[in-house]
């Protein structure tokens, strides 16, 4: 065996017992250096190991099958291994490695998964994204548009014949066995999907972390050591690692468009009213919507069809851009926002976006608004039951809802009246032809050991963003268009009401 192949087989050795020093050492120390794996490109040896310490528990276990060597010059060579992973899937590494006076080591490596089914190993994070699986745990229809789809269900549907857990188990433990589907679940079932199993959701669906202290953070395998993002963080992984191909979810405040940026995924929440949430658990009902995730936008088109029952969209003929709105996002997010407008608007074959005041002055009273309505919902829909159960949800969560309990009636009713002027003036601002762009999040998906503060102040932030959408009971998809130091983050579209497919042919662009 040559000197190449001993420092290959090192380098494999050091990342089986993810030695981040040995790793290290086997990559070159050249800026140009770059590793790719999925759409994700690191350049640096620096941005290469800060990817390796955010990287929980190292790369997946595998067995590398064969190694193929290609010779290009005698201090050049390219290797290409195929590798074997614990939960069955297959992959390709494809590295040049260049001969220094220091030794061999790796110049360029690319990492990609063989497209195919793959299902959760043991050890890969599978227990907090999933409450209950199968093979499948149910059976859709034998034909019909979504044949062979795999569906993961938020834990807030009813799914026939099991328990709607909510994220927490004092609830689980209660809740009755379910005699009938959700209308959204028997939709896509009798279209021919199947159901993969039940994911985690946030306590109550009241978060937008995707960390839950009961079953744990749902691993995100596109920012590993990351939050997944929430409530519908469980879906949201599922589809991210391949376990699943859609997310049935469910977005009040922004639970499907959050982990879409963060997971780096498709998602849809839909014109407030158009899909059916009976059987659906209710967090707050004038901005619950019940929507879905993908890693395909032709594949979230052709679902959204089955819930919206239609097939026809208008098309977009306008972009437009609100330079307040995106200045709500970090200064890394708004350059690399700017360079996707350009690019969507390129692709589509639509003028570059024009600048308008979508926002006012008042953003900040719609938000307060929002989130005053919002919690005072959420407290009638489950204050009595949080307060026979003191100490089942997490502080943070409960003091969400302990706020909408403190809500004064002349309060609520004057928050009301905000949102209303809010949805009249989003309502003239947006005309049925138009999309406003703009960022998902005001940032990439924190790391998981963030503290509370932090990812409140996140979530606070990110809110301003979404808050538009919830308001207005507006259609919007997140697209994973953008890149902030290797991190996904999700180009947003927001539309008038009803222009949901629209939007969705937009985003396959």
């Amino acid at each position: 065996m040559d000197d190449l192949l001993n420092a290959f087989w090192s380098y494999e050795a050091a990342l089986a017992a993810d030695d981040l020093t040995a790793l290290d050492h086997w990559f070159g120390d050249s800026p140009d250096t770059l590793r790719a794996e999925g759409d994700i490109v690191l350049t640096g040896p620096a941005a290469i190991a800060d990817f390796r310490r955010t990287r929980t528990g190292g790369a997946p276990p595998r067995t590398v099958e064969r190694v193929h060597e290609v010779r290009l010059a005698p201090d050049l060579a390219v290797l290409t291994a195929e590798t074997l992973r614990a939960d069955g899937s297959r992959g390709l590494q494809t590295q040049v490695w260049q001969r220094s006076p220091e030794g061999w080591r790796i110049r360029a490596a690319h990492v990609s998964a063989v497209p195919g089914r793959t299902v959760q190993a043991p050890g890969s994070g599978a227990g907090a994204v999933w409450r209950r699986t199968g093979e499948p745990l149910v059976a859709g229809a034998p034909d019909g548009p979504l044949s062979g789809v795999r569906i993961a269900v938020k834990d807030l549907f009813a799914v026939a014949r099991h328990r709607t857990g909510a994220g927490n188990p004092a609830w689980l433990a209660e809740a009755a066995v379910e005699e009938t589907h959700a209308q959204a679940v028997r939709l896509l079932l009798d279209a021919g999907a199947d159901i993969a199993g039940i994911a985690h959701t946030d306590e109550l669906a009241f978060s937008l972390s995707g960390a839950n202290v009961h079953y744990g953070t749902a691993p995100n395998p596109a920012a590993p050591g990351r939050i997944p993002g929430g409530s519908s963080g469980g879906p949201a992984s599922a589809v991210a690692h391949g376990w699943a191909d859609l997310g049935l979810a469910t977005d009040t405040a922004g639970s499907i468009r959050v982990p879409a940026s963060y997971c780096g995924l498709y998602g849809w929440r839909p014109t407030h009213g158009t899909v059916p949430t009976g059987g659906l658990l209710a967090l707050a009902p004038s901005f619950d919507t019940a929507g879905l995730l993908a890693r395909d936008p032709g594949l979230l088109r052709t679902a959204a069809g089955v819930l919206l029952k239609r097939t026809d969209a208008r098309p977009v003929r306008h972009l437009v851009v609100d330079d307040r709105l995106t200045a709500l996002a970090e200064p890394e997010v708004q350059a690399s926002f700017t360079a996707a407008c350009r690019a969507l608007a390129l692709r589509a074959g639509l003028p570059a976006a024009d600048r308008i005041a979508v926002a006012t002055d008042d953003l900040d009273d719609w938000l307060d608004a929002f989130r005053t309505v919002q919690a005072a919902q959420a407290w009638r829909q489950h204050g009595a039951w949080i307060d026979k159960h003191p100490g089942a949800l997490a502080p943070e969560v409960e003091a969400r809802f302990a706020a909408g309990r403190d809500v004064p009636a002349e309060g609520l009713g004057a928050a009301e009246k905000t949102l209303a002027e809010a949805r009249a003036h989003l309502g003239v601002a947006l005309p049925p032809d138009t999309a406003l762009l703009l960022p998902a999040t005001g940032g990439s998906a924190p790391p998981t050991d963030a503290g509370p503060r932090e990812v409140e102040a996140v979530r606070a932030a990110t809110l301003r963003l979404t808050c538009l959408a919830s308001i207005a009971g507006l259609p919007s998809v997140a697209l994973p268009r953008l890149r902030v130091r290797g991190l996904p983050v999700g180009l947003c579209l927001v539309g008038a009401r009803d222009t949901d497919l629209a939007l969705l042919s937009l985003a396959t662009h």
